[in-house]
C-alpha cells in the first residue's frame, strides 16, 4: 500500500499477526472461591432503581436465602459444568507484567485466555473446571460501607485443576515467556476472591496454583 502526497511517497507495511496457543494444566495450591454478582441480585438493583425515590418507602426487609446466595455466585456454563472467568485470569496474566517490566498495555494486545463456553445467566467466556467439585463456604465480610455481613460463596478445595488455552503474539511472547507468566500468576497474582493481588485487601490465602505441565 502507498500512501501518496504532494512530496513523496511512503511504502507502509503491516504484517499480519503471528499467533500461538498454547495449554496448560493448573493445579490449585490453596482454595478457590467464587463471588459472581448473582441473576437475583442484578434483577433486585434493577427493580431499585426503576422505582426511584420510592424504593424504600414501605419496604419490608426480604429473609436471606443463604443457599439461593451461594449458587447465584457460582459461574454454570450453558452445559452445566463450572468454570473460571477468562476475563480474571487474562487480566492477572497482565498485571504480572508489571513484575517483569513488561508494559502491560502491550500485554493486553497481546496475550488472550480461550472460552470453553460462556457463562449461560450473563454469557461471561468461561474454561473448564476439570477437578473438584464446588463446597459451600460462609465468610464474615465488612461491605463497604462499614457493616459486618455474612457472605455464602461456592470453594473449591485446593487440588482443583483447569485445563487453560492460552493465545499468544509471537511477536512480543514466547511459549516460555507466557508460562512463566502464568507460573507467576499462580505463585503472585491469583484468582477469584480472596487472592493475594485482591483490589481491597492482601487477601486470604486463596486463589494460588502451580503449572503442572510446565
Amino acid at each position: 500500500m502507498k500512501n501518496k502526497t504532494k512530496d513523496s511517497t511512503q511504502a507502509i507495511t503491516v504484517s499480519p499477526p503471528k499467533e500461538q496457543t498454547v495449554v496448560f494444566t493448573i493445579r490449585g495450591d490453596s482454595p478457590y472461591v467464587q463471588n459472581k454478582f448473582s441473576e437475583k441480585a442484578k434483577t433486585q438493583l434493577r427493580q431499585k432503581q426503576e422505582e426511584g425515590s420510592t424504593a424504600k418507602k414501605g419496604k419490608i426487609r426480604e429473609a436471606k436465602n443463604f443457599k439461593e446466595i451461594y449458587k447465584g455466585a457460582m459461574h454454570v456454563a450453558d452445559s452445566g459444568w463450572c468454570g473460571i472467568p477468562c476475563s480474571g485470569l487474562r487480566q492477572a496474566l497482565i498485571d504480572s507484567c508489571r513484575m517483569v517490566g513488561f508494559a502491560m498495555t502491550r500485554a493486553k494486545l497481546s496475550v488472550f485466555v480461550e472460552a470453553d463456553g460462556f457463562d449461560k445467566d450473563d454469557q461471561t467466556a468461561l474454561f473448564k473446571i476439570t477437578k473438584g467439585k464446588p463446597e459451600y463456604l460462609e465468610s464474615t465480610v465488612r461491605l463497604s460501607t462499614g457493616v459486618c455481613d455474612i457472605c455464602p460463596r461456592p470453594v473449591w478445595k485446593a487440588g482443583w485443576e483447569a485445563v487453560v488455552r492460552i493465545r499468544f503474539d509471537c511477536d512480543q511472547f514466547t511459549v516460555s515467556d507466557v508460562t512463566n507468566l502464568l507460573v507467576r500468576v499462580g505463585r503472585q497474582v491469583g484468582i477469584g476472591a480472596g487472592r493475594p493481588n485482591s483490589k481491597t485487601s492482601a487477601g486470604c490465602g486463596w486463589g494460588t496454583f502451580s503449572v503442572v505441565n510446565k
